[in-house]
Parts: C-alpha cells; sequence; structure tokens
C-alpha cells in the first residue's frame, strides 16, 4: 500500500468531532479573518497613506509587499517548527506578536516606519496561518467533516475580505489610517483567551532534529527571488534581479538536495512529485495572484477616479466578497461528485471573464461594470481556493500537515506578492509611460504627478481649477490605459490557472488523492 492510499484510508475511518471541534475552528478562524481584513483594509487604506506619508511608487508597492515577502520566506521554518514544538503554541506566540507589532504600524510616522512594522508582521504572520490550517487537519480526521471546515477555513478569508472594507471605510472616515492596523487588537485577544481551552495541541510525534542549514537555505531560496520579482515590476530588467534569481534558484537547489539526502528532511521534497499536489499550489498562487491584482488596481480607480469614499468604495466590492463565500460553500457538495480537473477550470472561466470585462469600465457605467466583472472574479476564485486547499493538505500525512499547511500558504503569499509587483508593476509603468501632464505642471510637482495616480491628484488639488481638472483628465485616462493592459495579463494568468487545474488535478473527486 502507497503512501497516498495509507492516508486515504486513514482519511475515510477518521473519528467525527462533536461541538468542541466546531467551536476549535470558531477560534481559529479569528486570525484567518484578521489577514484577510488586513489585506483589504491596506488596499483601501493606501490612497490615505500615500497622502499623509508621501511615499515613493517603490515604497508604495513595499508597504503592501513587506509583510507577504517576509511572510513568504519564514513559512516553511514556521510551519515545521510547528510540526515539532506544537502548533497551538506557534499560534499563540504569532497571535501575540502580531497584535503588538500592529500597534507599532498604526502609529508609524513614516513610509520606513510603516514597511519595517510590516515586515515585523510577516514575522508573526509567518506562525500563524499553517498552525490554522495545519491544525483542521489534526482536528477534523473525518474527511467530510474536514472538506467543510476547508471550505469555511477558506470562505474566511472572503468574509473578511468583505468585512474589511466596511469596517475599514468606517474607520478611515471617522479615524486617522492607522485605526486600520489597531483592529488586530480586538480581534486576538479572544483567539488567545480561547485557544488553551478549546484548541487540542497537535505535533509531530516523530519530527526528527532541527537542521538550521535547511532553515537558512529555505530562507535564503525565497526572499531573493520575491525581491527579484519586486525590482522588475518597479525599476525594469537589470543585472541586480537576475543576480537575485540566480542566487534563489542556487540556494534552492541546494535545499532540495539536502531534504532528498536527510533521514527526517524539514520539507518532504516527495509531495511535489505529485501532480495533484503541485497542481494545487500552482492554482492556488495564480488565483490569489489574479485577486490581489485586481484589488491594487479597482480600490484606486473607485476612490481616486470614480471618487468614492473608503467606504462607499467598500459597498461596492460586497457583492463580490458575498459571492465569493457562497461560491466557497456551494462547491463543497458539487466537489464530492464532479472531478477537480473539471470544477476548478469551470469556476475559473468566471474570473477570466471578469478580467475581460475590465477594460469596458470606463464612463458612467465603470462602477456598475467593476461590481459585476468583481462579483464574477469572486465566484472563480471563491470556488477554486477551496478545491485546491482540500487536495493540498489531503496529499499530505497528517503528523506533516503543519510543513504541508506552509507550502501552501507559501504560494498563497507568493501570489500575493506577485499580484501586486507584477500586475502592480505593469500598471505603474504603464501609467508612467502614459500620463501626458498639461502646461503649467512641472519640477517637484511634475514628479510627484509622473509616480503615482494619487500623487496626481494631491498635485491637481494644489492647481488652478483649470490645470488643476486637466491633470486629473490625464492621470485618469492614463491609469486606465494600464488597467486594460493589465487586465489582459490577468485574463492569460487565470487561464494559465484553469489549464494547469484540467491537466493535474487528477481523480474522480476530491474525496481522493492522487494514486
Amino acid at each position: 500500500m502507497t503512501l497516498t492510499e495509507e492516508i486515504t484510508l486513514a482519511d475515510a475511518r477518521g473519528k467525527r468531532v462533536g461541538w468542541r471541534g466546531w467551536a476549535a475552528l470558531a477560534v481559529l478562524m479569528l486570525p484567518v479573518l484578521l489577514v484577510s481584513v488586513d489585506n483589504t483594509v491596506l488596499s483601501f487604506a493606501l490612497p490615505d497613506i500615500a497622502l499623509a506619508l508621501g511615499p515613493s511608487s517603490a515604497q508604495q508597492l513595499w508597504i503592501i509587499d513587506a509583510y507577504p515577502l517576509v511572510l513568504a520566506g519564514l513559512l516553511v521554518t514556521m510551519g515545521t517548527l510547528g510540526d515539532r514544538f506544537g502548533r497551538r503554541r506557534m499560534l499563540l506566540i504569532g497571535a501575540t506578536g502580531f497584535a503588538a507589532v500592529s500597534v507599532l504600524a498604526a502609529f508609524a510616522p513614516s513610509a520606513a516606519w510603516l514597511i519595517a512594522a510590516r515586515a515585523g508582521m510577516g514575522v508573526f504572520g509567518a506562525m500563524l496561518m499553517p498552525s490554522t490550517l495545519s491544525l483542521l487537519r489534526s482536528i477534523f480526521t473525518d474527511r467530510d467533516q474536514r472538506r467543510l471546515a476547508i471550505a469555511v477555513w477558506a470562505t474566511m478569508f472572503s468574509a473578511g475580505a468583505a468585512l474589511g472594507p466596511i469596517v475599514g471605510g468606517f474607520l478611515l472616515e471617522h479615524f486617522s489610517w492607522g485605526s486600520v492596523f489597531l483592529m488586530s487588537v480586538p480581534v486576538l485577544l479572544p483567539l488567545l483567551l480561547l485557544a488553551p481551552f478549546l484548541v487540542p495541541e497537535s505535533s509531530d510525534p516523530n519530527p526528527g532534529r532541527i537542521d538550521p542549514v535547511s532553515i537558512a537555505l529555505s530562507m535564503l531560496t525565497m526572499i531573493p527571488i520575491v525581491y527579484a520579482i519586486k525590482e522588475v515590476a518597479v525599476h525594469g530588467f537589470g543585472p541586480l534581479p537576475v543576480v537575485l534569481v540566480v542566487a534563489g534558484l542556487g540556494f534552492g537547489v541546494v535545499f532540495v538536495r539536502r531534504q532528498l539526502a536527510a533521514e527526517t528532511p524539514m520539507l518532504d521534497m516527495r509531495l511535489f512529485s505529485r501532480g495533484t499536489f503541485s497542481g494545487a499550489l500552482l492554482v492556488n498562487l495564480l488565483s490569489v495572484l489574479s485577486l490581489v491584482g485586481f484589488l491594487y488596481f479597482v480600490a484606486q480607480h473607485l476612490q481616486l477616479i470614480v471618487g468614492l469614499s473608503p467606504m462607499q468604495a467598500g459597498f461596492a466590492l460586497v457583492p463580490g466578497m458575498v459571492a465569493m463565500i457562497i461560491a466557497g460553500l456551494l462547491v463543497v457538495p458539487v466537489a464530492r461528485r464532479v472531478s477537480p480537473r473539471i470544477v476548478v477550470p469551470v469556476s475559473l472561466m468566471f474570473s477570466v471573464v471578469a478580467y475581460l470585462l475590465v477594460p469596458g469600465a470606463v464612463g458612467d457605467g465603470a462602477l456598475v461594470l467593476l461590481i459585476a466583472a468583481f462579483t464574477l472574479l469572486g465566484i472563480g476564485i471563491g470556488a477554486a481556493e477551496t478545491v485546491s486547499n482540500d487536495l493540498i493538505l489531503s496529499s499530505a500525512p497528517p503528523e506533516k500537515a503543519g510543513a504541508a499547511s506552509a507550502v501552501s500558504e507559501t504560494a498563497y503569499e507568493v501570489g500575493a506578492v506577485l499580484g501586486t509587483a507584477v500586475l502592480g508593476g505593469i500598471l505603474t509603468s504603464a501609467y508612467r509611460a502614459g500620463v501626458v501632464l498639461p502646461a503649467g505642471v512641472t519640477g517637484a510637482a511634475a514628479d510627484a504627478a509622473r509616480e503615482t495616480l494619487a500623487g496626481a491628484m494631491r498635485v491637481a488639488d494644489t492647481l488652478d481649477t483649470a490645470t488643476g481638472d486637466a491633470l486629473r483628465l490625464a492621470a485618469a485616462h492614463a491609469f486606465d490605459a494600464g488597467v486594460s493592459i493589465t487586465a489582459v495579463i490577468g485574463a492569460v494568468l487565470v487561464t494559465i490557472a484553469a489549464v494547469i487545474a484540467a491537466t493535474t488535478l487528477k481523480g474522480s473527486r476530491t474525496a481522493h488523492v492522487e494514486h
């Protein structure tokens, strides 16, 4: 009997949990809700942050990406340490640290301070996310119950994203932008109080020794590669990104060889030889990339061009968030009967159509079309994420749930980085190349207007009425032109994800893992 067959048999015989298990699920959803709210709120708070701290375009991207960059570099390490020392223990340490650093971010006096605080949040966030998903694997041993629990886990991201614009919009209209970071304190406090009583501790009974070299190699693999992607997005191709990619890949090769040679590896590389596991990871990465990239430009369009307040912009995206939640739950009974290689590609086609609608979102009908597009995007992402996360967890043995969850979360966070670095970088480059400044805008004002859309709108407010209106129109035209280019690229990336799903996610149902 193969390892995969043993996992499947164990799942079939798993004991069903009672109310305590579902109460533990509710507690574990708090950090998931927090991370999701934080990501959405930051996208909507970005215009206010740009106006208050005056970051450059590179710093603006770093404010968003510092958190997922550090997170991506540490997730595998923290997931493995959770397997060894206890997943609940790592969860509680991460929650305490995340709340403390969030307070520092809330009172950041400069863009550099905020970037540093976001990096600190990434360190503790890396302890949170693998722990939540791996604890679900240990609590819900029955496959049907676990599938539903994972659907709740996945849709909680959507729920948080739906609440983020509303709560964040209210905070931004009544308080300073720093208030969006202070939300972590009331969210994480119940977790710290209830988790020790409701969430059982779990760990790998045979974790092996700690391997500091492998920990260092995993970080040296991820961080240079993700940083190189950001450099290309902001500054274009050059020698530095090439050196970083080569260095990251080199460390990655050494990391893989070390894991293959180790008796008890930090990360079991055999997981990646399974098409279902690797395919589901790629679907996760590309799905998150498309979601974050879409939010990056639509949040700016709704506030800076359409003229909505942060709360109004949040309400405009609620239909899409609700659609994401519903799709994530409704796909569960469908996935019991239909192969994932059909369910996931069909779901992602909704997202492809969403991106193709975006270039037409100009003029008086822009708001309605963007709402419709985001609703379609939500349907596709919500269904695809639920199925792919289920496949990833089910492909790994229970004692390695932390490491498998960490790999899944790494794909998620790398996708978030790529969403802003690639799609956001393409949009920024297109804006800079396309914006035509009206006569009278010169010097430092011209430089600021060329940097970002927020910069152009800030400069326009300081000019006379005629020149200011001309600058706003020119900036909006350049931004919309860049969005059209970005949307086509987004549609292509989601199509690639659908093709990957159709060719790798084998099996008749998600109730079966690959044999």
